[in-house]
């Protein structure tokens, strides 16, 4: 389930000082909500095995036009050279959601049709640190990421902070995800996609964060606060096309983030992912008060969902002001 809010901002309402985020934030009047009856739309690409099999992350610097496969390669590449073999002999290789090695357990790949173990031996810590010397540095929030790439690997580490599992989650860079929002995009409405994990939010706030710079020329800054949108290192990634990038160093700084974002570089668009607290969901409010078009994400199955969390209800207007329209599948 997929839900998108169009966020209107009555006109005649005084705006307070950006620095100092409001106790309450005005309520915003328009919200749509709907569930798409298909998965997003994949790349369909050729499979180069022999590719995936001998690239190396020290070596290899992705340009656009290495695609998909140079990108998936570099993330199979953390992989042992068995377990890296029999993914890559799988037939939705192209479709790999995930890899999951948890030690002393048998390591899983996560397809859309389902899990498939990828060797009959358990995890070892060799395997664990293998993988973990070829990414970058976990911040507080467990996450590290592969350069240039939109992959995201997480940890589970032990009382000691040790690692003993990790889950490499593969990114996609989708062109075309958000063309049928082209219109809304481009007459200036402010969006909030809704929706449980796994089912395509940042994936869409990426295109339009590309549509927006490259198609309109529009002025976009990305606040990244996992490096999920723009990729991970210094360099984002060809996804977000003329979109600038935002890093954040701290969770807890995310709000603040956007509020520097809005003052220092002018942007005409803010793009954000996973708002989950009351200080960024009064930051948000404030900067589309502004006449700046913002595109969030934030997690729920519904849009009561939301309206029901003290901290985010503000974002889509409260129960009294909010008009639904809903489109349910047949």
């Amino acid at each position: 389930m997929l839900s998108f809010s169009l966020l209107q901002i009555p006109h005649h309402l005084p705006l307070p000082p950006l620095t100092e985020l409001p106790h309450h934030t005005y309520p915003l009047s328009k919200t749509l909500h709907f569930s798409p009856k298909q998965r997003l739309p994949r790349q369909f690409l050729s499979k180069k095995l022999c590719g995936f099999l001998s690239i190396s992350n020290s070596s290899v610097s992705p340009s656009p036009e290495d695609g998909f496969e140079v990108e998936l390669g570099r993330l199979l590449a953390l992989l042992p050279q068995e377990m890296r073999r029999r993914v890559s002999e799988h037939p939705e290789l192209l479709d790999l959601v995930e890899v999951v090695m948890d030690l002393g357990r048998k390591p899983l790949a996560r397809f859309p049709s389902g899990d498939f173990v990828l060797s009959d031996c358990p995890i070892t810590l060799q395997d664990l640190q293998h993988a973990t010397s070829q990414v970058g540095d976990f911040a507080i929030d467990n996450r590290a990421g592969i350069s240039q790439t939109l992959h995201r690997i997480s940890a589970i580490r032990n009382r000691e902070g040790q690692i003993i599992g990790l889950t490499c989650r593969v990114g996609r860079a989708i062109p075309g995800s958000a063309s049928l929002l082209r219109d809304l995009v481009h007459d200036g409405a402010s969006f909030l996609f809704i929706g449980p994990p796994g089912v395509g939010k940042t994936t869409i706030i990426r295109e339009i964060a590309r549509m927006l710079a490259n198609d309109y020329k529009k002025r976009v800054m990305i606040v990244d606060t996992s490096n999920e949108i723009g990729g991970d290192g210094d360099i984002p990634h060809a996804g977000i096309g003329n979109a600038r990038r935002m890093q954040v160093p701290d969770l807890d700084m995310q709000h603040k983030v956007l509020i520097e974002a809005v003052e220092n570089h002018m942007p005409q668009v803010i793009v954000i992912d996973e708002i989950g607290t009351k200080l960024e969901a009064m930051a948000a409010s404030t900067i589309a008060q502004r006449g700046i078009q913002l595109v969030a994400t934030a997690h729920g199955i519904t849009i009561e969902n939301l309206i029901m969390n003290p901290s985010l209800e503000m974002i889509v207007g409260g129960l009294q002001v909010t008009l639904f329209s809903s489109m349910k599948d047949e």
